[in-house]
């Protein structure tokens, strides 16, 4: 049974302990984090149903908040497969710094009814436009004026992507986008590009995913199904094989790219933090959120932080790096993500001056956990790199040298040259690698990006995308571009016919930094 917990019996189960004292010496109390309240609210059904669906939430009141002192908010959500806080523990660093948080299970999980559909404005979008309202009457909570509470939000992945569906769906409904501040963690900008680059399902992570929204049975069977089909065809399916699924036009509308494509884009500040070694929502998308999302103005008064860490599955073929650090945060606000977190919300919420900066830049984190800071990351050097060829069915990765250390690249590559590719469904794997040489060069932060020609290439000029990086390769080795037939993260995906792809007088375009 939900409920809404009284300040007096909260207060005793969040005491962290009695100060030790003298015997007869009364002994205070320690303050608790928050009172907090338990709720539900009444959303939209699901589509083709007819009744509503509950979306539940859990209220954060920091000790300080009352009506004379109002405090900003912070909306939170969980990633896909988990479920809202409940714990003032889970929230301390906010709480402390004495921002409200009101943390909600998605539709689909924890104790919230109905289907993910995935952050669809039709859905979804009902759902946190609700929230919002609710917090708009909450008397302890600063408001800017009529339905418009001071709010930021915070959450990774699936706790990223509510973050811009709520900014977006509510800059669509009443042209403001309520949230004055977002940061957005490990989250997408196109999910049919994260999920299937080129159409090439990352396969690994789609039965991860199927799995996490199994226990809740938080999916609609349609996607199920599609998740099948990818496997079994080796495509994402987009419903042009009768009697199949159309994942492309399912989660269309489910980003930022829909509402950019029909003209709406962020006038606020974001602390966006992206995963160099994330293989499901990887650095290129948090770059492609920070270049289309966000006005010009927005930029100069935002931060783009990448770490190593995100969604990470071993890198063994390829092989790549295990590491999980975030110098960058550590950089700009001496702590982890979450302190730089509540010093940008200071400035941005409160208007305080705590002496933060890196506005307006990409601040990215190196395999050796330096920090890497840019203002553009365009590819603007060229290597003559030769003939880049692998054998499409089977066999091991290739490397093939670009250029010498010491080197520092920090952005988006990508190669350029004449493809020919003579099988059917041609398929090829593709990355940056440093090592001493093509034996044991390795992937720079464990990304590939996939070639996929369904008919045969001959002597085509072709530009074939490389995962954005940041890496400094020492002198004494090489960078290399890795070409493979297999991916461990595309698993199942190589090519349905032997043949070798084959890209002649390949050209390597890079985002190089002076030293």
């Amino acid at each position: 049974m939900l409920r809404t917990v009284l300040a007096a019996a909260l207060a005793a189960t969040l005491t962290t302990g009695a100060l030790l004292a003298a015997p007869g010496t009364p002994v205070a109390a320690a303050q608790p984090l928050a009172t907090t309240t338990d709720g539900c609210l009444s959303s939209v059904p699901d589509p083709g149903t007819t009744a509503p669906v509950r979306i539940c939430y859990t209220i954060f009141r920091p000790a300080d908040a009352s009506r004379p002192h109002r405090v900003p908010m912070l909306m939170h959500s969980h990633g896909w497969g988990g479920s809202r806080a409940t714990d003032p523990a889970e929230l301390a660093t906010y709480l402390k710094a004495g921002y409200g948080v009101i943390s909600f299970d998605q539709r689909g999980f924890g104790g919230s009814g109905g289907h993910a559909y995935v952050e669809s404005p039709a859905v979804e979008g009902h759902d946190v436009r609700a929230l919002v309202r609710l917090v708009s009457r909450l008397a302890w909570v600063r408001q800017d004026g009529p339905g418009d509470p001071r709010m930021g939000a915070i959450g990774g992945s699936y706790g990223g992507g509510y973050q811009f569906l709520t900014a977006f769906e509510e800059l669509r409904v009443t042209g403001r986008p309520v949230l004055d501040a977002l940061a957005p963690e490990i989250t997408w900008n196109d999910l049919s590009d994260s999920l299937a680059p080129e159409g090439v399902v990352r396969t690994a992570w789609a039965a991860a995913l199927s799995a996490a929204a199994v226990p809740s049975d938080a999916l609609p069977p349609n996607v199920y199904k599609a998740l099948v089909e990818g496997a079994a065809t080796g495509s994402w399916p987009d419903g042009s094989v009768p009697g199949t699924e159309d994942m492309k036009t399912f989660f269309r509308a489910n980003g930022p790219k829909w509402h950019v494509e029909h003209g709406r884009r962020l006038d606020i500040p974001v602390l966006l933090g992206q995963g160099t070694t994330d293989s499901l929502f990887p650095l290129q998308q948090g770059l492609e959120n920070w270049r289309t999302t966000f006005t010009p103005r927005a930029r100069r008064h935002s931060i783009f932080v990448a770490y190593n860490g995100g969604h990470v599955l071993p890198a063994v073929l390829p092989s790549g790096v295990s590491v999980d650090s975030d110098p960058c945060s550590r950089r700009l606000a001496g702590g982890s993500f979450a302190d730089l977190t509540v010093r940008f919300f200071d400035e941005q919420l409160r208007g305080r001056d705590t002496g933060l900066r890196g506005y307006g830049k990409y601040h990215l984190a190196t395999p050796d956990s330096t920090c890497t800071t840019v203002t553009s990351v365009a590819a603007d050097a060229t290597y003559d790199v030769g003939t880049v060829a692998t054998p499409e069915t089977g066999g091991a990765p290739l490397a093939f040298e670009v250029a010498q250390g010491p080197i520092r690249v920090a952005g988006t590559p990508y190669l350029t040259g004449t493809l020919t590719a003579l099988g059917a469904n041609n398929r090829a794997f593709y990355g940056l690698a440093v090592g001493t040489s093509p034996a044991d060069a390795h992937l720079v932060q464990n990304n590939v990006l996939p070639l996929n020609t369904l008919e045969p290439v001959v002597g085509q000029p072709w530009r074939l995308a490389l995962p954005s990086v940041a890496v400094d390769v020492p002198a004494g080795q090489s960078l290399f571009v890795i070409a493979s037939p297999v991916s461990d993260t595309f698993v199942g995906m190589g090519s349905r016919t032997p043949g070798a792809v084959v890209l002649e007088d390949t050209v390597a375009h890079l985002p190089v930094v002076a030293r």
